[in-house]
């Protein structure tokens, strides 16, 4: 492909660099496009060449504001190319959402352009050798880069798109930039047009936020600015739920402890798992899964509490809060593959609690609760992984985490040192059951060894929901070490009784 910047300077000198090419260049950061403003009735025209001159494909992607995007085939360089938004360059700056994003660098300087090609995706840009000079720079961006301030452009730019104050907030967290006490005012103020926005705009911004590791510190900001609740109202209950147990924030502030211990898990899954940590990361690939449940893990809580004696408790909140959590999700637009993962993970998350109510898990205990939960059981581990470990101080935490691989403590042992050896025992539980899970997969996920037709043909049934029950009784066997192959399987279906409601062995008559 032919110097790129001298192609765009012939083809559109009267264009303009705009936005997160600037910006990034001028912090030494890559972008993933290039993107040109330009007079309305040049965008067409000059897509169209330079798709011709960069052998590129080009279409239009909003035609209402004057959109067309170019990929070059070979190095699958990204080209966005906007009609002003205003009558000139100088409109179109000042109505951008924020200074550090209204810089604009005339394409006819020809700045050199730095091009790494990336493996299944766009090619990554950066402007270098930029004169400062030659900026254009009307809102004070220059200077807002270099003290790393995000400040609004105008005190409009939430009412003409509110996702802008979430969008705020994600840049901070993926910049290290702080928002300026003006913009968060301002945010503040206009917290309930959050709502306006389509749901996978929303979503997209959550995700991005959510990749970062400083989520849980702009999650914090954004409830102080009343953007968090604005924007997730099913929360805003949380905050006055159970302050005699949580303390002052109740439940909210409980949530957002766990949100902390989910970012720093999924940041440091070697220390908190170290033999099982490569595979972790596979199943915790996609961080901002893993940090939405955390969000939504206890959502219900406000609407179950109840006073029982003289405790409170939250009965099944769990399983409402997954109702209420595919609500929230669909209004975000989620995939169905990833809600029907995080709801599962939070309807089932006092699961390992349950089994931690028994001095010994036994392998029986272990496979029913991964063939309950299937795909969702070991995500949910480590969700119940973040709960447990906010109930610690970090200092507690730090010096349990050495001891969560050791046998597990007996439930005597755990009360005689109150709060952190309740945690330490929860999360050696969640220890074992990895342990059973990736260590000794037989006895937690037994391969099956017959099949629905071979308990038909042998006990002579009609298809039917019992034909599963009875595989199942067989999968019980074999944990137990009853069943060890095809032969013993078959000969085990005679052992059972299948006439009632529920399967059970045959009952022996004793002769008298």
């Amino acid at each position: 492909m032919a110097d790129l910047a001298c192609v765009l300077a012939d083809v559109v000198p009267s264009a303009h660099y705009v936005g997160g090419i600037v910006r990034g260049s001028l912090m030494r950061k890559d972008s993933s496009d290039i993107d040109l403003a330009l007079p309305p009735q040049d965008v067409k025209p000059a897509a169209l060449a330079l798709a011709k001159k960069l052998n590129a494909a080009a279409f239009e992607m909003d035609a209402e504001f004057g959109v067309w995007r170019l990929v070059t085939h070979k190095d699958k360089v990204q080209i966005d190319l906007t009609s002003y938004q205003g009558k000139d360059l100088k409109a179109d700056l000042l109505r951008r959402d924020f200074a550090f994003n209204s810089l604009a660098y005339p394409v006819s300087a020809r700045p050199e352009i730095q091009i790494k090609k990336q493996k299944g995706g766009c090619a990554k840009i950066r402007l270098t050798k930029l004169k400062k000079d030659l900026i254009v720079d009307l809102s004070g961006g220059l200077q807002d880069v270099s003290n790393k301030i995000i400040r609004m452009n105008n005190p409009r730019v939430f009412k003409d798109d509110p996702l802008r104050m979430l969008r705020a907030f994600r840049s901070a967290a993926e910049l290290g930039f702080k928002i300026d006490e003006r913009t968060l005012k301002q945010i503040k103020k206009d917290s309930s047009l959050i709502s306006q926005p389509a749901g996978e705009r929303v979503q997209e911004e959550l995700l991005r936020l959510f990749s970062t590791s400083k989520a849980y510190e702009n999650l914090v900001l954004m409830d102080k600015y009343g953007l968090l609740t604005a924007l997730f109202p099913e929360l805003e209950a949380q905050r006055t739920c159970a302050e005699v147990y949580y303390g002052k924030g109740g439940v909210l502030k409980h949530t957002l402890d766990v949100f902390r211990r989910m970012e720093y898990l999924l940041d440091n899954l070697p220390k908190a798992f170290s033999k099982y940590a490569k595979k972790l990361e596979i199943v915790a690939a996609n961080k901002p899964l893993f940090k939405m449940a955390a969000l939504l893990h206890d959502v219900a809580k406000p609407a179950t509490a109840k006073v029982k004696g003289d405790r409170l408790r939250f009965f099944y909140h769990e399983e409402k809060g997954a109702k209420m959590a595919k609500v929230i999700l669909e209004r975000l637009h989620y995939s169905r593959a990833d809600m029907r993962l995080i709801c599962a993970m939070i309807g089932e998350h006092l699961r390992p609690s349950n089994l931690a109510s028994n001095d010994v898990i036994t392998d029986r205990g272990a496979f029913h609760f991964f063939r309950d939960l299937g795909e969702a059981a070991v995500p949910m581990l480590l969700l119940c992984w973040a709960d447990y470990a906010s109930y610690v101080t970090d200092a507690q935490l730090k010096r349990i985490m050495p001891k969560s691989a050791e046998p597990m403590m007996t439930i005597s042992q755990a009360q005689k040192t109150a709060n952190i050896g309740k945690t330490l025992r929860h999360i050696q539980v969640l220890n074992l059951l990895f342990k059973k899970f990736f260590d000794q997969p037989k006895k937690v996920r037994p391969a099956r060894i017959i099949t629905g037709r071979d308990v038909m043909d042998v006990l002579s049934l009609p298809p039917s929901p019992k034909i599963g029950e009875i595989l199942d009784a067989v999968a019980d066997a074999q944990v137990d070490g009853m069943v060890t192959d095809r032969e013993s399987a078959l000969a085990f279906l005679k052992t059972l009784d299948v006439r009632g409601q529920h399967i059970a062995p045959v009952k022996k008559t004793v002769r008298k």
